[in-house]
């Protein structure tokens, strides 16, 4: 009886440490992430033979993108955790509204926006199911810019005042951000080691937009804010250490 007891006592406590996520857990975590910006933009300011003017009506917009993503949370006590998160840079491409509607894509970029967020773990460490809420600190950057032919040229500067006279060569540039974030996930533990999980993130992520062009008259700089504000989707496969 008392080896049965023994026994008892041994399965039960492996049971209730096989899905166990506890202080000195590490858990990596890989998958599909998904970004929807909900998006804004000011009018673009054009500033050109010593004046500046904004062009009436114009506007752009974000699509959304996809990309892949690895985290690495650790916990410090069974309930806070700190977890750092990193997507493969997705391409964000940017398209015309109002006046500017008419020239379709504007150009697109690569964003890379890792981010380190402070979390609170629901539940007992040997749940099987554990919410979580979160906030912290993501740092955007953007690389690999490409303009479309309208905007490369120049041409999205002519008008009936100056005809073709302020279009030439376009550069770009987009400027780096911090943004906050908040996020909320839940954690799926499927046994000691192997989890699924999802979570929704949402950040406050803004930049400005400027167009350097080299026309016959001179350089012109063309500016704008542009709203990011993506709400960040993240599925993923989890191994915890």
């Amino acid at each position: 009886m008392k080896r049965i007891g023994v026994a008892t006592a041994l399965s039960l406590f492996a049971i209730s440490s096989a899905h166990a996520q506890s202080a000195g857990n590490w858990m990596i975590n890989a998958g599909w992430m998904h970004l929807a910006p909900q998006d804004s933009s000011d009018p673009l300011t054009v500033n050109a033979l010593g004046t500046s003017a904004t062009i009436p009506g114009s506007g752009a917009s974000v699509s959304n993108a996809d990309t892949v993503a690895l985290s690495a949370r650790y916990f410090a006590t069974d309930h806070i955790a700190v977890e750092a998160l990193l997507g493969v840079p997705p391409k964000l491409r940017l398209s015309g509204t109002g006046s500017l509607s008419g020239l379709g894509e504007l150009g697109s970029a690569r964003v890379w926006g890792p981010s380190l967020l402070a979390q609170y773990h629901f539940g007992e460490p040997t749940a099987r199911f554990r919410p979580y809420v979160g906030a912290g600190i993501s740092y955007a950057w953007f690389k690999s810019v490409e303009l479309s032919s309208p905007i490369a040229t120049g041409q999205f500067l002519a008008s009936p005042a100056t005809g073709a006279a302020l279009e030439g060569p376009t550069s770009a540039s987009l400027k780096s951000s911090f943004a906050p974030v908040v996020n909320a996930g839940l954690t799926y533990n499927i046994d000691r080691h192997w989890s699924i999980g999802m979570s929704v993130s949402y950040a406050w992520l803004s930049t400005t937009a400027t167009l350097t062009t080299r026309s016959a008259l001179g350089s012109v700089s063309t500016s704008a804010k542009v709203k990011i504000n993506p709400l960040v989707t993240f599925l993923s496969v989890g191994y915890r250490f």
